[in-house]
């Protein structure tokens, strides 16, 4: 089995930890401890004071830490924490939220349609950097993300948001104005 590997992402305060097997259907966010509780490493990653987030993705996990603390110390001890647990077969994962980014059968043609370039084009090399953006909602024309895992409290987030995420949509859905981060 490979070893689970890291690396730094856009983000300062969040690095990626690859785990190079599938653990999760789809990402989602840890925020806080208790938020984590359908995640066993996550909320053993929470056990560390250190932690500020977590965000398990689906062959990935990126923590961010608490500024006080700097990676050096940390990603290597980590790493093998997280090697560890996968070599125990311990669950990454319990039970998945499966609601974000999903289709409803009650979206307009416009709504299926966003959710899937965010799908299909956008979340893909989001997850490069060790986050995900899924969709929240449409308000008039104004189309409204979740920015989770490393994008959550990057600096360059706002590039990302405006220049890509934002660029894209207003060339595909003319409809679209403005797209804001919740």
């Amino acid at each position: 089995m490979n070893k689970v590997s890291y690396e730094t992402t856009p983000n300062p305060s969040t690095m990626k930890f690859i785990l190079h097997q599938k653990v999760a259907d789809e990402g989602f966010d840890c925020p806080t401890a208790q938020e984590a509780e359908r995640s066993p490493l996550a909320s053993k990653i929470f056990g560390f004071p250190w932690t500020s987030s977590v965000y398990v993705g689906t062959d990935f996990i990126t923590v961010t830490k608490q500024d006080w603390v700097d990676w050096e110390l940390l990603a290597q001890p980590l790493s093998g924490l997280i090697q560890e647990h996968l070599d125990r077969n311990e669950p990454v994962v319990v039970t998945m939220v499966t609601n974000h980014g999903e289709y409803d059968e009650n979206d307009s043609d416009l709504i299926r349609n966003i959710k899937s370039v965010l799908n299909r084009e956008i979340r893909p090399v989001v997850a490069l950097d060790g986050g995900d953006i899924v969709f929240n909602r449409l308000e008039g024309n104004t189309l409204y993300i979740h920015m989770k895992g490393a994008c959550s409290g990057c600096p360059s987030s706002q590039v990302t948001l405006k220049e890509g995420v934002e660029t894209r949509m207003k060339e595909l859905f003319p409809e679209i104005h403005e797209v804001l981060a919740v």
